[in-house]
């Protein structure tokens, strides 16, 4: 993946420097692009202003399992291929509840990790940008993009917020 793009980074040691710069950065209504954490900072992906349909989608991808999974237990018990056990009746709802629950789960799971991972373009054979080697590890960085941003101020803010590096690429 080649991206053209030049690029800032504020690199910082901890959690708690890291949402200081986010809100003094955001009250300061510099433009943002990224950041990547060792673990999710919920104060960040609440404020940042980027919300994931992935929770609505998955949603729906469970309301369409349970029926699907309840029309197919009703046309197999009751229609295609209906048993009589000692008088009980065809239609037992009770008795496709389990299974509807363990089903929806799988097909939820197993959709919302196709959905992410088209989303997030995440296929074999497709190499991803690092932009910093310690992100994953014990780094926390924000992203800028340049032609977003006035980079002298931001460079300024970085340093006076504790950045430990700041990197441009």
């Amino acid at each position: 993946m080649k991206d053209q793009k030049q690029h800032l980074m504020g690199v910082f040691d901890g959690e708690d420097p890291l949402v200081e710069a986010f809100d003094k950065l955001r009250d300061e209504k510099v433009e943002m692009a990224d950041f990547f954490t060792p673990f999710p900072i919920h104060h960040i992906l609440e404020h940042h202003g980027r919300k994931s349909r992935l929770i609505t989608v998955s949603w729906f991808y469970g309301l369409f399992a349970a029926l699907g999974v309840l029309a197919f237990l009703y046309y197999t018990a009751v229609i295609s291929w209906p048993l009589n056990f000692g008088g009980k009746p065809s239609n037992a709802f009770p008795s496709f509840i389990v299974i509807t629950i363990v089903l929806t789960i799988f097909s939820v799971t197993i959709l919302s990790l196709f959905t992410f991972s088209a989303r997030a373009k995440l296929w074999p054979n497709v190499d991803k940008r690092i932009y910093h080697e310690g992100a994953t590890d014990d780094k926390f960085v924000i992203l800028f993009e340049l032609d977003q941003i006035d980079e002298q101020k931001v460079k300024s803010l970085l340093k006076d917020l504790g950045a430990v590096e700041i990197i441009e690429k």
